[in-house]
């Protein structure tokens, strides 16, 4: 996590610490960076103004640190299925899966990680690349040159590049299960009932990427 706070957020009791930027989260996925209210922020949070500019030197370190919170939390998810080693397209079934529960049970998450895709900054934009993508860009190239080796994958591809489709479909994926305007575009592509059929979902969404990545016999 990017250490953007003052010595006196750390010294906060770990509950504490997750109160403040749990608040801070749903506060910036739901206005975006420029509409959240600091204010609002450290009511929900139980705490006074001055005593989040304690922990908190501005508004950008908060929000940050919001984002960078985060992202720990998809990447504790994405560890815990790469830990299970197993094969490529098993891995990938499971990133999926993932998505589908990990979406659902944290909406603001994902609606911040919408908001991040609107930010203008060029400074804060590379810092969010760089911490939400620079892990994934690198582990999902290696997972695909790998599969090249020993799992069949087609030679002719270019790993960075069939990364940057796959991490693509599943930031489209998460989007779709928590903001209302791709969750309207999912359903309006397949049918109104689509959120009831996961494992359908799941099914097609594999054979695409088996279509796209392996020749056919």
């Amino acid at each position: 996590m990017l250490r953007l706070n003052k010595e006196s957020f750390s010294k906060l009791s770990p509950d504490k610490q997750e109160k403040i930027l749990q608040t801070a989260i749903v506060e910036f996925a739901e206005h975006g960076f420029d509409g959240a209210n600091i204010n609002i922020i450290a009511k929900k949070a139980g705490i006074s103004v001055g005593s989040m500019y304690k922990y908190f030197k501005t508004k950008h370190d908060l929000y940050l640190m919001a984002v960078s919170s985060s992202v720990d939390k998809l990447k504790a998810v994405l560890n815990g299925i790469i830990s299970r080693k197993m094969n490529f397209l098993n891995t990938v079934e499971a990133i999926i899966r993932a998505i589908q529960i990990h979406s659902r049970e944290n909406i603001s998450l994902t609606r911040l990680y919408n908001e991040m895709a609107t930010e203008n900054d060029p400074a804060v934009v590379g810092q969010i690349v760089s911490a939400m993508e620079g892990i994934t860009a690198k582990l999902y190239a290696s997972f695909i040159a790998e599969a090249q080796k020993n799992e069949g994958v087609r030679q002719d591809i270019d790993p960075r590049y069939f990364a940057f489709f796959l991490d693509n479909l599943f930031i489209l994926l998460q989007f779709s299960y928590t903001c209302e305007y791709y969750k309207e575009r999912l359903k309006l592509f397949i049918d109104e009932d689509v959120f009831a059929h996961d494992e359908l979902l799941v099914a097609e969404l594999m054979k695409f990427i088996k279509g796209a990545l392996y020749l056919k016999a």
